[in-house]
């Protein structure tokens, strides 16, 4: 594993630690309506999140 990749994921782990630390309710909440939507909505959502980071990804790059 790259040194950069590993970097990039400590990074998501802070982030996702921030979250849960600065809004536990609020993450609380969001799982209580991610469990309302159908597998194929979530599936949409992270497949959207995956071409949003990799755009992203390219133009920082």
């Amino acid at each position: 594993m790259s040194s950069e990749l590993a970097g990039a994921l400590c990074l998501v782990l802070v982030i996702e630690g921030l979250v849960l630390f600065a809004m536990p309710r609020g993450w609380q909440a969001t799982m209580r309506e991610a469990v309302k939507l159908s597998p194929r909505a979530l599936r949409v959502c992270g497949a959207v999140a995956i071409i949003v980071g990799l755009a992203a990804l390219q133009l920082v790059h």
